[in-house]
């Protein structure tokens, strides 16, 4: 597909909503479209980050990998959501597994070549960032919610006394 094809596929998913045509050109010159069988990791925790997707089809599982245990699904996204927060935030290493649960379709962002972009365009690098930033403060906060179901204390067993 070529980056005419790849800006459209940008512009139809709401992470984009309201860029400009020329900036969807831009960012489209780091895209790949990319297929992912159900079972397949999109990417593993503490490997690099060198992409950034934006989920058109299917659905992606981040898991966090416990010895001796099933793996633990934080969250599952869906097709317009985002998967990757890690290229931006140095060392850019994943922090969970990414495995698509069902067949996935995404545009992929080469992160080196957005990272160049960003840091040669100041204001597009904050308009990303502040789209970015909600997504992970969402990630961490399921998480989170998930070790303390995970971890914490049974149901009604919080103020027993023994």
């Amino acid at each position: 597909m070529h980056v005419e094809g790849l800006d459209r596929l940008l512009k139809e998913h709401p992470f984009f909503a309201g860029f400009d045509a020329a900036t969807l050109e831009l960012l489209a010159g780091c895209a790949a479209n990319e297929r992912f069988a159900a079972g397949e990791f999109i990417a593993r925790a503490q490997s690099r980050a060198d992409k950034f997707f934006v989920i058109r089809h299917g659905s992606v599982a981040l898991e966090i990998r416990v010895p001796g245990r099933d793996p633990l699904i934080v969250e599952t996204l869906h097709e317009g959501e985002i998967l990757g927060w890690s290229w931006i935030v140095p060392p850019y290493t994943w922090s969970y597994d990414a495995r698509a649960v069902a067949l996935t379709r995404a545009v992929s962002l080469d992160a080196t070549c957005l990272r160049a972009k960003l840091e040669a365009d100041h204001s597009l690098g904050y308009e990303l960032f502040k789209r970015v930033m909600p997504v992970l403060a969402s990630r961490l906060a399921s998480a989170r919610l998930r070790l303390v179901d995970m971890y914490g204390p049974p149901a009604g067993a919080v103020g027993r006394q023994r």
